[in-house]
């Protein structure tokens, strides 16, 4: 009997949950089932929220890429036009760097209109100067960090102007996008990035450019300087950004613009001497002050202004490659100028080159991991493909069927 009882104790025990449980589950049910529609309306409006910030970033960034290709575009085309009346590339190039303190305050203004925060600009300068250290920026800091920057940062630009001297505005911006190439090879050899092979083919496409873009005119002459400087110039832009990436890394929006405004600091104060050497030793003749095109002058620096900040805004802002394919689209609209307004006459070699140098650019824009999402791509395909073939066939299978028996023949199986 002990046995027994023992044996029938847990099962009235669990008796009384089985009869129990059906009566709380039905309660958790109905709870349930009266919170299903909230649940679902809230999952539709997240839903909908995540699409219309997604539609919001797609069209912002759409605008972005307008924004930069026409500032761009503005900026090349407005020094052809200073090139007409004032010849001096240097001081240009350094005249336009020095605006470049302006973007720190106007970051600081965006970020107190938007965020509403209440740090003064000394605050926030402290606070973004932590790019150059834990204990802030001190002059010896200022003098390494900046140093290096700031010198390929003058050359780029210069090297630029100089080679809008020899070629035209399409020219030079094609050959520009050549830059895209040369840091993919450095960050290769130097930062040791992953190895892809569409991005050396790119690579190899852009050096196929650039020689046909020198024998367009013959491997002489003006046309095959101005392709050496364009060159340089991408070439210096290329190093500026794998240094930046090597000794300063990831930094946000508000480091960036206190770093850019740091170069245009540097550049006023040390780099101030080398336009003064040029003027006295007669290579560039500035003339008076009232004799200087102020109003191109300034709407060189402010387009050139603009751009700086549209693409170091725009990559936070919207996605990358948005601003990748502005710079690319500053091709084709200095072509639509040169042809245009100033009658420029292609040659074939040329068109080819720069095509050639153009299908290199958005090659490299393509993401690391583009085969392995091509080949899922391939394979949900080929699945869908399948699936559809399968149900044609049932279909197919159950009309003969219903045909046989509306006839009055029975398929007898083979044993």
């Amino acid at each position: 009997m002990k046995k027994h009882s023992a044996r029938v104790a847990p099962l009235s025990s669990y008796s009384t949950q089985v009869l129990t449980c059906p009566n709380s589950e039905g309660e958790e049910g109905s709870e349930s089932h009266a919170e299903t529609p909230c649940s679902e309306a809230s999952g539709e409006s997240r839903f909908n929220q995540t699409c219309a910030n997604t539609a919001l970033k797609v069209l912002g960034g759409l605008l972005m890429v307008l924004c930069v290709s026409s500032s761009w575009v503005g900026t090349t085309q407005v020094v052809k036009l200073t090139f007409q009346s004032f010849s001096c590339p240097f001081f240009i190039s350094w005249f336009s760097s020095n605006w470049n303190i302006l973007i720190f305050p106007i970051y600081y203004s965006g970020h107190v209109v938007t965020t509403g925060d209440k740090q003064t600009p000394r605050q926030k300068f402290r606070e973004c100067s932590r790019l150059f250290g834990e204990d802030g920026m001190t002059l010896k800091l200022f003098v390494k960090r900046t140093a290096p920057f700031s010198i390929l940062w003058t050359l780029t630009n210069y090297l630029y102007l100089l080679a809008l001297k020899k070629l035209t505005a399409t020219d030079v911006s094609a050959l520009y996008c050549c830059h895209k190439a040369f840091v993919f090879l450095l960050s290769w050899i130097v930062l040791k990035d992953r190895f892809m092979g569409v991005r050396i083919v790119a690579a190899i496409m852009a050096i196929t450019g650039i020689v046909m873009m020198a024998y367009a005119d013959g491997f002489h002459g003006d046309s095959f300087v101005g392709v050496a400087l364009a060159v340089g110039s991408a070439s210096t832009s290329a190093l500026y950004k794998v240094l930046f990436k090597m000794f300063i890394g990831s930094a946000n929006l508000g480091e960036v613009a206190h770093f850019l405004s740091t170069m245009g600091f540097f550049n006023l104060i040390f780099i101030s001497c080398v336009p003064l050497i040029l003027y006295f030793t007669r290579v560039e003749h500035i003339g008076s002050l009232s004799s200087l095109p102020w109003g191109y002058l300034c709407g060189l620096a402010g387009l050139w202004l603009v751009f700086n900040i549209l693409v170091h805004v725009g990559v936070v802002l919207t996605y990358p490659i948005l601003i990748s394919i502005g710079t690319l689209l500053s091709v084709p609209g200095n072509a639509a100028v040169d042809v245009l307004k100033h009658e420029v006459i292609f040659s074939v070699v040329r068109l080819t080159a720069t095509c050639i140098i153009c299908l290199g650019f958005l090659l490299l824009l393509l993401p690391e991991e583009w085969d392995a999402v091509t080949l899922r791509f391939l394979a949900t395909i080929a699945d869908k493909k399948t699936e559809e073939h399968g149900e044609e066939l049932t279909e197919s299978s159950i009309q003969t069927r219903s045909r046989s028996r509306a006839n009055g023949t029975v398929s007898v199986p083979l044993a």
